[in-house]
């Protein structure tokens, strides 16, 4: 150690006794359960300088994986600033370390020791040529599906009936790997799944690895997937009874990617797996105030699959946690903006103290329309804003070249998307035979003609597949056309622009694949189409709208850092900001509709996950209307602020049934919540037919808010109204 270098107790007399603890453990499997904010990095890299320096661990035998580049690559430099021979040790991320074994023993492997490793395009591409039948779309699903089966540590020959595959997935499978085998190469999966398997089949391989690694650690372990959990076992050589030191860090309250194969269940089972595990939990919080953290606690306590801890605020009480009930999502955009722009007049905070949380990445439309007219800074993280997205341009591109058949930039972003065998050369083609001249200012300049009209024209002389695919396109710009009426909405014909070209089932199998929400974006853009009329000049000014929208943002170098931060609750695990706002919790959005037990479980974590970003303030929102799916619905609050409401200063209107227990189902008939459920019809003798639109608990009665068709609403109690008020099954 050099001498500038303070002496290994110096950091851990910063420790606190939990943390100290966990550090200068040893002998057994050990579990750390590291609450958000507790300070688990420190503690893994101060573990490290730790063994090397007190416990005479050679750097050469210590492995420590996680996740990410940017997480090994800081827990790098954390423990050489405290432990320079930590240089030595392997920091890496879990993939990192798959390749690093894999090159090492590349021959028994199947590998060419120079291998490359191919991306989810490549790998698809490669599946194409190993199964030349299968269609671009089933391409797709289907290497997304090998992908998901090696997370599982599947081969072509095991059972996959896990997977649920409508295809023969083992032979396709089967043929995928023959072909990637005789590349010499490998793909993502392979670098978790491979080391596993040439560790089981060659003892001498396992026994090297299990000489040379004595200690291995394991940061964010509730992330890992089933692949991940059998490596684990492998290194540390635990069926073969070698005495490697196994630790691992994670928070089984913040597992939130089963949606990527990861697997809660490898860190609630870790003590039962590793026999003699000691558990030591990281309770003391060092981000939120208390009160945030009771709201926190409220909602991850109702989950039944846990291990169990209570966080504890080392910053002190704090301001309470604020719950806002608005009318709609367009005052919940106007609210937070509200809020913003005055904690700036009256506080001087920055633009970039603020966080806005969302389900989905559908919901930050709203959020950039108020924000792009109130000049509000802000950046989109995780994805792109919302009018940058491919599906959005696309989309765009058909009601763009409807407006104006003479636009080449529309004409050719659609003409062959989805697919129709209109390559760049035959547009080309096209765009000759479109030309004409137009004299201006005396001058002659060329200028396109109709390009649908130039399409219908040129197809005769294109080759078959073109041809077709020509007037395929031109038959259906002529149908929207048709079909673009003024007894209709707006918002309608834009729905039906994206499901009659094709859009809607193109990206809907991008959706399948990598849970992008591409179709939920395009709706959503069809929803804020519903204030224009369906006529030429509704649709430009509907156009023009979008358009100024896009020049008013807000560019990366006019920003600078000083903005606010618009991303998906998914996406802030690992981070913090001052000030939180949680938006849209509402049932149906955030929990996302049909979960079972453990996908509700997963959203109960995720919604925990973003009250734990914040550090001095906190706000959730729930709107009593919603527009979904080019309608407006009303919504019941998400059952989570119903279960941590004793956290939070509520502001607005409460909705019906909040109050005492709602939507508590314990006292309740079953056969009253089975039968009079949301959106189901009914007819009353007096006010016709209606429909549910809210049910709940209000003084112990279950009582039901319908919507008549006069547009009345009332509210009944259906145990006691029977004879007046009828429920419309057909």
């Amino acid at each position: 150690m050099s001498e500038e270098n303070p002496n290994i107790e110096s950091y851990l007399a910063l420790l606190n006794d939990a943390q100290k603890e966990a550090v200068v453990h040893e002998g057994s499997p050990l579990l750390i359960l590291a609450g958000a904010g507790s300070g688990k990095t420190r503690v893994i890299t101060t573990k490290i300088a730790y063994l090397i320096s007190q416990k005479n661990v050679e750097p050469y035998s210590i492995l420590s994986v996680t996740f990410t580049k940017k997480a090994a690559t800081e827990m790098k430099e954390r423990a050489v600033a405290m432990e320079e021979r930590a240089k030595d040790a392997q920091i890496r991320t879990f993939h990192s370390f798959g390749s690093w074994f894999l090159r090492k023993f590349a021959e028994y492997s199947g590998l060419d020791k120079n291998f490359t490793v191919y991306d989810d395009s490549e790998m698809a591409i490669l599946l194409k040529k190993a199964c030349p039948n299968l269609s671009a779309k089933d391409v797709k699903i289907l290497a997304h599906q090998i992908s998901l089966a090696k997370d599982y540590c599947l081969g072509p020959e095991d059972d996959l009936s896990i997977i649920g595959s409508e295809y023969d997935l083992n032979q396709i499978y089967s043929e995928y790997t023959k072909r990637l085998r005789s590349t010499g190469n490998a793909d993502f999966g392979d670098l978790i799944m491979l080391p596993v398997l040439v560790m089981q089949k060659y003892q001498e391989v396992a026994d090297y690895i299990h000489r040379r690694f004595k200690v291995i650690l394991v940061d964010e372990y509730q992330d890992s997937n089933i692949a991940q959990y059998k490596l684990l076992q492998e290194l540390s050589g635990i069926k073969d009874g070698f005495n490697t030191y196994v630790c691992v860090v994670g928070d089984d309250d913040q597992s939130i990617y089963h949606f990527r194969g990861a697997e809660v269940q490898n860190i609630l089972t870790f003590p039962d797996k590793f026999p003699g595990t000691k558990i030591i939990k990281l309770e003391t919080n060092y981000r939120s105030t208390s009160k945030i953290l009771k709201a926190a606690s409220l909602v991850v306590s109702k989950n039944q699959d846990r291990l169990g801890k209570e966080l504890i605020a080392d910053r002190g009480e704090g301001s309470q946690p604020v719950l806002v009930f608005l009318g709609d999502q367009g005052e919940e955009a106007k609210f937070c903006a509200d809020l913003i722009l005055k904690a700036r007049a009256e506080t001087n905070s920055r633009y970039s103290d603020w966080a806005l949380l969302y389900r989905t990445n559908a919901q930050s439309l709203n959020f950039e329309k108020e924000f792009i007219h109130r000049k509000i800074p802000y950046k989109v993280v995780g994805s792109l804003k919302f009018y940058e997205r491919e599906e959005i341009k696309d989309l765009l591109a058909y009601l763009s070249l409807i407006v104006n058949p003479r636009d080449e930039i529309s004409f050719r972003r659609i003409v062959n998307k989805p697919s129709r065998g209109i390559g760049e050369k035959t547009q080309d083609l096209i765009f000759e035979s479109a030309i004409k001249m137009i004299e201006i200012d005396g001058q002659p300049q060329p200028q396109y003609s109709d390009l649908i009209e130039a399409t219908q024209k040129k197809a005769p002389e294109l080759s078959k597949k073109a041809r077709e695919g020509a007037l395929e396109f031109v038959k259906l710009i002529n149908i929207l056309r048709e079909n673009f009426r003024s007894d209709q909405k707006l918002s309608d014909f834009v729905e039906r622009v994206f499901e009659d070209s094709g859009l809607k089932e193109l990206h809907k199998t991008e959706d399948e694949v990598e849970g992008t929400q591409r179709v939920l974006n395009m709706q959503e853009l069809a929803n804020s189409a519903v204030i224009y009329d369906c006529s030429l000049e509704g649709l430009l000014e509907f156009l023009d709208a979008i358009n100024l929208d896009r020049t008013m943002e807000p560019s990366d170098e006019n920003v600078g850092e000083d903005c606010v931060t618009l991303i998906t609750v998914h996406n802030t695990k690992g981070l913090e900001y001052n000030k939180v706002i949680i938006t849209g919790l509402e049932e149906g959005v955030f929990p996302r509709q049909d979960k079972n037990f453990e996908e509700i479980e997963e959203e109960r974590r995720l919604f925990y996950v973003g009250i734990t970003r914040a550090k001095d303030d906190l706000f959730i929102t729930s709107a009593s209307k919603r527009c979904l799916y080019g309608r407006w619905e009303y919504m019941k609050p998400s059952p989570f602020i119903v279960e941590s409401k004793a956290a939070f200063k509520i502001l607005g209107h409460k909705p019906f049934g909040f109050g005492g227990n709602a939507y508590s189902s314990d006292s309740v008939d079953s056969e009253l919540l089975d039968n009079w459920k949301k959106g189901s019809k009914v007819f009353h003798d007096d006010y016709g037919y209606g429909y549910i639109i809210n049910s709940g608990l209000s003084n112990s009665e279950f009582v039901i808010e319908v919507k008549f068709e006069g547009g009345n609403v009332k509210k009944f109690l259906p145990k006691y109204q029977k004879n007046t008020l009828t429920l419309i099954k057909d």
